[in-house]
């Protein structure tokens, strides 16, 4: 029995062996611990995500040189058991990238509830005065130790059909509020700057007070072009890089 990944809906204005490595990688983070470790053959794979053999190729050939896949000519394609699910975030304009990049560590669900909106964040839920926040600790699943910890504010109305178990079980939130909440995610804003580790971080991500970390804002928009995320995530200095990749793409 082969591994099937998730669907996905490929935008044709973005590198598709990109979209489809993205989308590929954040299944197999995903994964439940009794599925498949072989993936189907590349064919299969190519006609599951619409796309040319050659192009899903591709895609594999950059899973493999993550080290998530190991490729073996007539046994065919098997995720690695023990790979190391730390790595660098990697933005692309993917939704999919983003669900991949919060996979693949062991997520401990702080708590959750209504707050009031801080002023900084005001401008991104207008006429209203509280959201609800989730507060998140993800910890490296091989070694245990801590790599970010995030807070989500969501929009009241939207955060009233979520499901705090599905946060607990460490589902990424994009893919909460994509796959489970039923929002149409039209984009994903990033920013990230260099700040110094303020007390609840360095005491979270077990770091010294003042040490450097990556900070981490997204801002998710629904179809309507309304803010209904906002994640702010702290990433220890020590563990993650962020790269862009910059494509000539057309169309």
């Amino acid at each position: 029995m082969a591994f099937v990944p998730d669907p996905v809906e490929l935008n044709r204005k973005l590198p598709l062996w990109y979209q489809v490595s993205q989308s590929l990688r954040a299944s197999i983070l995903g994964r439940p611990p009794q599925a498949p470790d072989r993936l189907p053959p590349e064919d299969q794979l190519a006609r599951h995500y619409g796309v040319s053999v050659l192009t899903m190729r591709q895609a594999l050939k950059e899973l493999e040189t993550e080290g998530l896949i190991t490729r073996h000519r007539r046994r065919g394609t098997f995720i690695e058991p023990d790979v190391r699910r730390a790595r660098p975030v990697r933005l692309l304009g993917s939704v999919d990238a983003i669900v991949a990049q919060q996979s693949g560590e062991h997520t401990t669900l702080l708590g959750h509830g209504s707050e009031p909106v801080p002023a900084e964040l005001a401008e991104h839920f207008p006429g209203r005065r509280e959201a609800t926040a989730y507060r998140r600790l993800r910890r490296d699943r091989e070694s245990g130790e801590p790599v970010n910890w995030a807070v989500n504010l969501i929009r009241s109305d939207v955060a009233a059909r979520i499901d705090p178990e599905d946060l607990a079980r460490g589902l990424p939130m994009t893919k909460v509020l994509r796959d489970r909440v039923g929002v149409r995610i039209s984009r994903i804003t990033d920013t990230v700057e260099a700040r110094l580790a303020d007390p609840e971080t360095a005491r979270l991500l077990q770091v010294p007070l003042l040490s450097p970390i990556l900070y981490y804002t997204g801002l998710t928009y629904d179809e309507d072009g309304a803010v209904v995320d906002v994640v702010r995530i702290h990433y220890r200095g020590d563990r993650f890089a962020f790269s862009v990749t910059l494509e000539n793409v057309t169309g």
